[in-house]
């Protein structure tokens, strides 16, 4: 056990903190005088900021040493008292030297140890930003040297001059904080510097402050627009993808993706556990973007109905299209290892020709041309998160709906007004 003991109260600074509003994950609780509070789920949590020798450390957690829960009061107490005095110790260790590495080296070293699990698309953006533009500019530089500034302004030059969007740049700043991450872990930056770079929020690297012009917020069709894309995709070879967008919210690769054996219709529910991509040239089924894409999801009264139409057509297509689909079917590796059939897919054609995720860029461009409606899948993604948070739909169930790693992605949605929120509010208004 780590001994319950602290320095004189003028060596070291405990930050304690009074009553006050956090949030913890989806929780939201009150920090009490002496830093435990308890969670909306009924367990406790702590929190706790030190500075010793001018150096501060800062923790919040919901368990113990051991990883347990704390279920009362005084455990979260004790469990805070324990992690103090092991945060001091670790404090007041002597600091190894630092081994220089240059930003170069500390990437390639990132490349071989860091990545393993990290999906292809992840893995081929950051070797496109590394090779296009990070490695000339920093790859030479020894990365103790690397300041905040100089990075701030190069995200700023990445912004406003060379006029690159903001979600772009975006990604040039995880770039910088996984470079920094790994040279930390490996003891090539030291702990004040590691902070000031990706850690302490008044000193660490940021974005920049956005244009004015520039829109970030979420894109949703109207009723109207919804009406005439009923109407344009009944019958369309993207049908399904388009109804899975619509009544799912779900990701492009994931509606071409998904396998029969993952829709229950006597459940009604579709499990997402895979996703389409091109890898190479080839047509991949690879695991979902994040841990918590994989997902069950649940169909409305409409959709269901559509998947049962659809179960008995490919039934009668199964005897109707033999010949052909033994010319036309394609075989797809599977994340497993193994190789299936394209007629294992729920898109795919009554022939056996297999659907794609560039299946819909002539749909778009038809859209735009024909209905004058500006068509993305995506933004499908985006109506249904903002219809169902204009539901009162709970955060978290639409969290687990949509597959968001992070409940502040979700919570856009109820941030965000669609036209029909608008007429919502106005009849909310007259009721005044």
């Amino acid at each position: 056990m780590v001994p319950m003991w602290y320095p004189p109260t003028w060596y070291l600074n405990i930050a304690w903190y009074h009553f006050s509003t956090i949030s913890d994950g989806a929780n939201m609780a009150s920090v009490c005088e002496d830093g435990v509070y308890q969670l909306e789920d009924g367990y406790w949590a702590y929190r706790f900021s030190i500075v010793v020798d001018g150096r501060r450390i800062s923790r919040k957690k919901r368990t113990d040493e051991q990883g347990k829960k704390l279920r009362t009061r005084k455990l979260a107490l004790k469990a805070r008292e324990a992690a103090i005095g092991a945060a001091y110790l670790e404090m007041r260790q002597p600091q190894k030297p630092i081994a220089r590495r240059t930003v170069h080296e500390v990437f390639r070293e990132y490349c071989q140890t860091g990545r393993s699990g990290k999906a292809y698309q992840t893995i081929r953006k950051q070797d496109s930003l590394w090779e296009n533009h990070l490695s000339e500019r920093f790859g030479k530089r020894f990365i103790d040297d690397i300041s905040v500034a100089e990075v701030q302004d190069y995200l700023t030059e990445l912004y406003y001059q060379h006029g690159y969007a903001y979600k772009y740049v975006e990604g040039f700043l995880k770039m910088f904080y996984l470079i920094f991450g790994q040279a930390y872990s490996r003891n090539y930056l030291a702990v004040d510097t590691y902070n000031k770079l990706c850690v302490n929020k008044d000193t660490k690297i940021g974005m920049p402050k956005l244009k004015g012009e520039e829109d970030l917020s979420i894109v949703v069709f109207s009723n109207d627009e919804l009406s005439l894309l009923d109407e344009y995709f009944k019958g369309s070879n993207a049908e399904t993808a388009y109804m899975l967008g619509r009544y799912c919210g779900l990701r492009i690769n994931e509606c071409y993706g998904m396998k029969w054996s993952n829709v229950d219709l006597e459940k009604g529910t579709i499990l997402i556990d895979r996703q389409m991509q091109y890898q190479d040239g080839v047509i991949k089924l690879v695991a979902p973007k994040t841990r918590n894409s994989k997902r069950l999801l649940y169909m409305n009264a409409t959709l269901k109905a559509y998947f049962l139409e659809l179960a008995k057509r490919r039934e009668e297509d199964r005897v109707r299209f033999a010949a052909q689909r033994e010319q036309k079917q394609t075989w797809v590796e599977d994340f497993g290892g193994g190789m299936i059939s394209s007629l294992e897919l729920v898109n795919c054609l009554p022939e056996g020709k297999i659907q794609t995720v560039n299946s819909m860029k002539f749909h778009s461009r038809t859209i735009k041309e024909k209905l004058g409606i500006d068509f993305k899948f995506h933004h499908l993604r985006h109506t249904y998160g903002t219809r169902m948070a204009e539901l009162n739909t709970p955060a978290h169930l639409l969290q687990n709906q949509m597959g968001h790693a992070y409940i502040h992605i979700t919570q856009r949605y109820y941030i965000a007004v669609s036209q029909s929120g608008v007429e919502i509010l106005q009849g909310k208004l007259n009721q005044l």
